[in-house]
């Protein structure tokens, strides 16, 4: 029988890993979000009238080269992790590593390959895009990146693998960092020096090629922290058959095999958002007599200017499930189904404890932060901003949950649910564009995304039957420090909107609304979670030190 004060420890150390893990790729991910989205605001106003459609072109490369991306990985760096988190926990790292180093070989080819598709294949996507001429360049000013992505993803996950999440997490803060100085710096230079003529379509060219930059920079990052770890000679070396008489070859076509469910998984937010590109501007375009340019500022108004914000929040709640992936495999390996549960649990609280006052926390700020990127706001825009804020929630869990339910080896099960979730989003689509034009995108996702995502929880749990008491407890606590957090938040901005009343609706107050209101309702969020001994729950020792510090 197991010692409990032995499984208590060790249950405590998980967290400890599981927390340290988060903390990285969390920090790193809202940092590298906040660049992605702050960057707008200059870049924006930079393109002067043509901002909307410039983000819509933007928007449209991104698309296309991000499903690329996703393509062109065939979903391998998750399946590293779960790979190299399986053989270490059997103690035969030097599978491991023989098994990277034959993968790594593989996908420098296949980058290669995914690269000249995209290029060449360019033309007829932007046509079928709607984009036109202009984002011809834009797509192939991508390709490079795709060249080179495949390698560098199948390192991170190999340091996912070893639960070095602190290396990912640099790599990918040095990637945003270079990437948005390129763009910044070269959108200036042409739009108010007047390099290459001042025109907006090559601003937005360059922009996208800034990807390129950015994953040099950190490739080296990569390549540094392999030689300061040792771990750059074992991989060189790692070739041939091993004692324990298994090829890598063998285990790399395994590997792709068990990869392709995560392709496709990893993919659906892209696979939707590629089916609005595809069918908006189409649809529209026959019901309706709106010119290209109108359309592509629709585009903007549903997908491009809200993805900017969203997805800060979307990628975060990607950092929760990546980071329990590896400890939940582990742990299910060895039959450990008790702790499988207990990390499932605790990554549902720590999504909640983050996605829900944060997109509720935007919801009530919606008019200000829109105003604060994008300068002005109309009916419209608010509305799509806010109906894409609650849908945030669906496609956060979904990039929390779909990852579990692949760790627990049920990806066939996963490409089931997806199947149906995109069967729904087909079959809205048209008929939602018709009805509700600019907002039927979003409907036709929202419903499909809420039954993806309740067929992957409901199978979750009937897997590890998780506790569900604690979890509705951690759950109910949440939302009652999310309504006084609202309440206090709105009450601020009501007092606000008198005192700047004649102060111009423009960026600079919606600036002081954000960080006054904003910045109180986080306060109030903070102290109650460590008046509740949620902080403690959530940050172990660290909340406990922050609890502390702040005096509560």
């Amino acid at each position: 029988m197991q010692n409990p004060s032995l499984a208590k420890e060790r249950s405590a150390a998980q967290r400890s890993t599981m927390l340290r893990g988060t903390a990285w790729l969390t920090l790193t991910n809202i940092l590298s979000r906040l660049l992605g989205a702050i960057y707008i605001i200059p870049w924006f106003a930079w393109m002067g009238t043509n901002g909307n459609q410039a983000n819509a072109l933007f928007s449209m490369g991104y698309n296309i080269y991000a499903l690329f991306l996703l393509i062109s990985t065939a979903g391998l760096p998750v399946a590293i992790a779960r790979e190299v988190a399986h053989y270490n926990a059997l103690g035969q790292e030097s599978l491991a590593n023989r098994l990277v180093r034959q993968i790594l070989v593989f996908m420098v080819g296949f980058g290669l390959v995914a690269a000249a598709v995209m290029y060449f294949f360019a033309p007829g996507l932007a046509a079928l895009s709607g984009g036109g001429e202009n984002l011809i360049p834009v797509m192939q000013s991508l390709a490079l990146a795709v060249l080179i992505f495949p390698a560098m993803s199948i390192v991170r996950g190999y340091f996912q693998g070893l639960n070095d999440m602190r290396t990912v997490a640099i790599s990918q803060l040095y990637e945003q960092i270079i990437r948005v100085i390129w763009m910044l710096v070269l959108t200036f230079m042409i739009m108010k020096i007047g390099f290459s003529g001042g025109r907006w379509e090559t601003a937005v060219t360059q922009s996208t090629f800034a990807a390129f930059i950015g994953m040099i920079a950190s490739c080296v990052v990569l390549v540094r922290f392999l030689i300061k770890e040792k771990l750059l000679r074992a991989l060189l070396r790692a070739s041939g058959k091993g004692k324990d008489g298994i090829r890598p070859g063998r285990l790399l076509l395994q590997t792709l095999y068990q990869a392709a469910p995560f392709v496709i998984i990893g993919s659906a937010i892209q696979i939707f958002k590629i089916i609005d590109q595809i069918t908006f501007v189409n649809v529209m375009r026959w019901m309706t007599s709106y010119s290209k340019d109108d359309l592509q500022v629709l585009f903007a108004y549903f997908s491009a200017n809200t993805d900017k914000l969203t997805m800060i929040m979307i990628g975060t709640a990607a950092a929760f499930g990546d980071v329990a992936l590896p400890m939940i495999t582990k742990h299910h390996t060895q039959g450990n189904q008790a702790q499988v549960g207990q990390l499932i649990s605790y990554d549902l609280q720590l999504f909640a404890a983050f996605m829900v006052p944060a997109v509720l926390g935007m919801v009530v700020l919606a008019e200000p932060f829109y105003v604060l990127f994008y300068g002005t706001v109309n009916e419209l825009q608010l509305m799509l901003f806010i109906w894409a804020l609650f849908q945030s929630l669906l496609l956060g869990l979904y990039t929390t949950a779909a990852p579990i339910l692949q760790a627990l080896h049920y990806s066939r099960k996963a490409l089931v649910y997806f199947a149906v979730g995109l069967v729904i989003k087909l079959v809205l689509q048209v008929p939602a564009i018709m009805l509700f034009q600019s907002y039927g995108p979003l409907i036709a996702t929202t419903l499909a995304f809420l039954v993806f995502g309740w067929l992957t929880i409901r199978k979750i749990y009937r897997i590890t039957r998780f506790k569900i008491r604690p979890l509705v407890r951690g759950l109910l606590g949440i939302g009652f420090m999310t309504v006084l957090m609202l309440v206090v938040v709105v009450l601020v901005d009501l007092v606000l909107g008198k005192i700047l009343h004649g102060l111009d609706a423009g960026r600079v107050r919606a600036f002081i609304e954000i960080l006054i209101a904003g910045g109180i309702g986080f306060g109030v969020y903070l102290v109650l979670s460590a008046k509740v001994g949620l902080l403690e729950k959530l940050l172990g020792a660290r909340g406990t030190s922050l609890r502390r510090r702040l005096h509560i």
